[in-house]
């Protein structure tokens, strides 16, 4: 069985904070969001290999960070692209990829970006089962969230009706980036592109998939964050932290006050300051300030502000307000 770790995106929306780094290396807890993945994936014995889907701007990155990791399945496959407008779409890289690397085997699909709170080893377990397209379901509770997702409609595992992000979504339960194709399905991604589909996400073609055979999905409760905003970032961190904080043993912190979900990361310097529900990237500094549910970049200086729901971009410095 093959995997591939799907890292090819460039996280516009998180910008400054990912426009010089791949949104898949932000830290969570003491990890990276794409580690906890490749952690998982490498310790389930039927995959054999892992791919991970980026383009040609981060391919560097992703190169440094498995050369210096311990994992050993997973294997770089490039994109041709540098900019957002020249991507292929989620399914057109997915085809390409399977073209490229001569995928013949179940494959395991999986957005780098995705905290998920079950293991994957389960989901390859009900996937091996069922012996179908699979798909992973979460409950988002709430219907505004449902538009912008894939709409599941089930009859007791089996998906009966699909809805890429509709207008006036039925229910909450909805997919996630998480899918598995048995060996004989996948050639249908270029069969489904062949017949002029949506190129993009992975949910169209799901919806396409799931009116010619069986699809099932397996549903989870608990925790999934698609990182993809500054909010979700933080509050993929807090439901890490769980209310705690941590410090790194190379920061400072002085005369400061921490709330609930504070990550203060190396040589960061906090003083005379309050930081609530908030990220510092390694060698900011804070001086004389109030900060919530805000994301700090590296080698940023703060110097008396009051900030609340900022991103602050690396190399910033903030004196007095202005």
């Amino acid at each position: 069985m093959k995997a591939v770790v799907l890292a090819g995106g460039y996280a516009t929306r998180l910008w400054p904070i990912t426009k010089h780094r791949p949104k898949m290396f932000l830290p969570v807890g003491d990890t990276t969001v794409i580690d906890r993945i490749f952690a998982e994936l490498e310790a389930d014995d039927r995959i054999d290999e892992v791919f991970v889907s980026t383009n040609e701007r981060f391919a560097d990155d992703f190169r440094d960070h498995l050369a210096d990791s311990d994992f050993e399945k997973p294997t770089l496959t490039v994109e041709d692209t540098t900019e957002e407008d020249e991507k292929f779409g989620v399914v057109g890289a997915l085809a390409q990829l399977v073209d490229r690397e001569n995928v013949d085997d179940d494959l395991v699909v999986i957005a780098g970006d995705n905290l998920i709170s079950f293991d994957i080893s389960d989901f390859v377990d009900f996937f091996e089962a069922k012996d179908t397209p699979t798909i992973a379901a979460y409950d988002v509770g709430s219907f505004e969230r449902a538009k912008s997702y894939g709409l599941v409609d089930l009859d007791g595992d089996e998906v009966v009706d699909f809805q890429e992000k509709p207008d006036d979504p039925k229910s909450t339960l909805v997919s996630i980036a998480c899918y598995a194709f048995p060996r004989d399905t996948v050639p249908d991604l270029q069969t489904y592109l062949d017949e002029g589909e949506n190129p993009d996400e992975p949910g169209w073609f799901i919806q396409w998939l799931q009116s010619r055979q069986s699809v099932h999905a397996y549903t989870f409760e608990g925790a999934w964050y698609d990182i993809g905003t500054p909010e979700s970032y933080l509050d993929a961190v807090a439901w890490t932290l769980d209310g705690d904080n941590v410090v790194s043993d190379d920061a400072t912190v002085e005369n400061t006050t921490l709330g609930d979900n504070v990550y203060v990361m190396g040589n960061a310097e906090l003083v005379n300051s309050s930081v609530d529900n908030s990220i510092i990237f390694p060698d900011a500094t804070l001086h004389d300030c109030d900060v919530r549910d805000s994301i700090i970049d590296e080698q940023t200086k703060l110097e008396d502000i009051d900030f609340s729901g900022a991103l602050i971009g690396a190399h910033t410095t903030i004196e007095n307000g202005r």
